[in-house]
């Protein structure tokens, strides 16, 4: 986990009190299915509620002992509510109440990252809008390619997010799903109605077939969800770290006061920001592997399972929330420079606009290929000694043969690289 991290909801989760005070929910909401069917005294549930103080530091020490949390759980209870306290686990085994407490946990750890999610959107959908028609370069490969605009990379950003948005949601959904069905998942002991009145208290719904666990291909699908969303994380960010690169200087994290870059360099001004989350992508994708890794166990259950789930469930989802509201702030305070956009687009004297005069001689007859060995030859002159393309292009005989001055001039217009930018962005924000 990491240090000094005050998300303190995402973080509390995971605490033993809070685990232990969600196994006591669970117990207790059988309880009452049992006062409702007249197999327990109406008000054991309350009686056992109103006894209990739960005690974290006592249940460990209990397990010291027992070797087995649940019973040491279970062995706390009983210490203080007494007789009322053999209705609870009544028909349970340990896997009921672990891996529908796991299902609260990752439920409510999704609900959490939703907030980050949505808040990483409005802040692309603002930097969109603010920089709708922007004009910077696009690129391929690294070089340059064709005008963009920095709205649209914006734009782009925010439409990966919405698809990471309703794939968290139906894992979400997937995920929230609990057992009460007993040691090998065939309610000999409580009755399937039973589980599914507990679920619906919960708020969780019933795994239709279990064995004694919930099966762990939901909790992949789950994990494999958030490693896709700081993937996601990790691309813009790696484009946040070129942007800032001294020799492109198109845009860069904000620099506060008082912020040292480091401890040689006076000057430096870093993407410190963008490279945590960087590093951060690849400890979740690794839990989604571990995740992959816990679907196959032996028949019914093995517990090989439960000690990964204790490292990948609070470590993924805390740092899947960090994450986001982290990049999320990068992108609010990303200060941006079109002036330095604009140079960039200048420096390779026009060739970026070399695929517009291409179409305009290929649209006055000539095939296809003439027209390419016509222009290229141009740019690869303007690239290797430095010269203005469009001056090139009308000195070029067999150019201006085909395409009068007016006509190349044209082509050098940004016009038609930002003419579907609101088509686009009406795609992407609706009208």
């Amino acid at each position: 986990m990491i240090g000094r991290y005050s998300r303190s909801e995402a973080v509390e989760i995971w605490t033993d009190a809070a685990r232990f005070e969600r196994w006591l929910e669970i117990e207790l909401a059988l309880v009452e299915v049992f006062e409702e069917e007249g197999e327990a005294p109406r008000g054991t549930a309350d009686a056992v509620r109103s006894a209990t103080t739960l005690n974290a530091e006592r249940i460990l020490e209990i397990e010291a002992v027992t070797k087995h949390d649940v019973i040491a759980f279970l062995t706390h209870v009983e210490e203080q509510a007494g007789a009322p306290s053999r209705f609870v686990h009544r028909g349970l085994t340990s896997s009921d109440v672990l891996d529908t407490c796991l299902a609260m946990q990752l439920r409510d750890a999704a609900d959490l990252i939703l907030r980050g999610v949505d808040r990483l959107l409005e802040a692309t959908k603002l930097r969109a809008l603010e920089h709708r028609t922007t004009p910077m370069i696009g690129r391929s490969h690294g070089i340059h390619a064709e005008p963009i605009t920095f709205g649209l990379v914006m734009a782009q950003w925010h439409e990966e997010m919405k698809r990471n948005r309703v794939r968290l949601l139906a894992a979400r959904a997937e995920i929230a799903a609990g057992k009460l069905s007993g040691a090998v998942g065939t309610f000999a002991n409580t009755p399937p109605d039973y589980e599914e009145r507990v679920m619906k208290k919960l708020g969780l719904t019933c795994e239709p077939v279990s064995t004694q666990i919930v099966q762990r291909d939901r909790h992949a699908a789950f994990f494999t969800t958030l490693s896709l969303i700081a993937s996601s994380i990790e691309k813009f960010a790696v484009q946040v770290r070129h942007w800032q690169r001294t020799e492109v200087l198109e845009a860069e994290e904000r620099f506060t006061k008082g912020q040292k870059g480091s401890s040689a360099m006076p000057h430096k001004r870093n993407p410190v920001l963008s490279e945590n989350v960087t590093g951060l992508a690849r400890l979740v994708r690794s839990h989604a592997l571990a995740a992959l890794e816990n679907v196959a166990l032996w028949h019914e259950r093995d517990i090989s399972h439960s000690s990964v789930e204790r490292v990948i469930g609070p470590d993924a989802t805390i740092l899947m929330d960090f994450m986001l509201h982290r990049f999320a702030g990068v992108v609010e305070g990303l200060v941006v420079y079109p002036e330095n956009m604009q140079a960039n687009l200048d420096k390779t004297h026009g060739l970026v606009f070399s695929q517009r005069v291409l179409l305009a001689l290929v649209d006055k007859g000539l095939v296809r290929q003439d027209a390419y060995l016509y222009v290229q030859r141009n740019a690869m002159r303007s690239w290797e000694e430095g010269l203005d393309f469009k001056t090139l292009l009308l000195e070029d005989s067999q150019v201006c043969s085909k395409l009068s001055r007016d006509e190349i001039e044209a082509c050098f217009s940004m016009a038609p690289h930002v003419a579907h930018v609101d088509t686009i962005f009406a795609r992407v924000f609706g009208d």
